[in-house]
């Protein structure tokens, strides 16, 4: 059997005297979606940005292809095929899809000595890689602030993917859309799943998480509680994971029942 694209074993994360992560695992295989969800608080972010580089473990291993590695920095990460999505995607509205697109990554042609962008040729690609994540363009020269949520959304992951990614880290990215906008990333992340790219989706919302994943793992307090294939748990155990377990069947003893 392969070796997990990218594996994090026990990882802690402490700053100064405050435990964000209290050994925390996952991994993530070729072709696969792996489903992190917790409440806010539970550590979610702080793994994020130790997965891509933002921050160091104090302790834990982080592997890549069964080989450990160092993210001394996010340009180490993205350099390893990993990237990230973040809530912000990181985009100005005002700028058309295509400048987005290849932002800091412009390909060049030249005319005479000098070199300037190919606005065409980086049009043409754009165009091609929103189509095979099922987004169709009037033009990649509109406004990126004109797409819908769900469809900026599948701009910055066409990016990523375009440009290198095997492991693609989605931090929350249906949080705030609507119920179509919703469907359209989760169908992207099926499409970059069947293209052999391993997916991180970072989530608080189940039925998301049970729409495309293959994989479940749920922390709180910073710490693994558990980790389930599709199949092997359903939406009301995962919701109760990640409210707390059993200390929410205490409290909903003790307050009748009405949790």
């Amino acid at each position: 059997m392969s070796a997990p694209l990218i594996e994090l074993q026990e990882i802690e994360k402490h700053f100064g005297p405050v435990i964000a992560l209290a050994g925390v695992s996952l991994s993530v295989m070729a072709g696969e979606c792996h489903c992190l969800l917790g409440d806010n608080g539970a550590g979610k972010s702080t793994f994020i940005k130790t997965m891509s580089g933002v921050h160091k473990p104090s302790y834990g291993r982080i592997l890549v292809d069964g080989k450990e590695v160092t993210f001394n920095d996010p340009r180490d990460a993205m350099a390893a095929g990993v990237a990230t999505v973040y809530q912000d995607l990181a985009m100005i509205p005002l700028m058309s899809v295509t400048r987005n697109f290849w932002m800091g990554r412009e390909p060049e042609r030249r005319i005479g000595p000098i070199k300037v962008f190919d606005h065409k040729k980086a049009g043409a690609i754009t165009v091609e890689e929103m189509a095979k994540m099922g987004i169709h363009l009037r033009s990649a020269d509109q406004a990126v602030g004109t797409l819908s949520g769900g469809e900026r959304q599948t701009v910055a992951i066409s990016r990523a993917v375009y440009f290198g990614a095997r492991v693609l880290i989605l931090d929350e990215p249906t949080s705030a859309l609507g119920v179509r906008q919703t469907a359209n990333v989760l169908s992207t992340i099926d499409a970059v799943r069947k293209k052999g790219i391993g997916v991180v989706f970072i989530t608080h919302n189940v039925r998301h998480a049970l729409a495309v994943g293959d994989r479940f793992t749920v922390i709180n307090h910073g710490k693994t509680l558990g980790t389930a294939k599709r199949g092997e748990i359903n939406a009301e155990q995962l919701q109760d994971l990640m409210a707390g377990g059993r200390e929410l069947v205490e409290l909903e003893s003790s307050l009748g029942g009405t949790v």
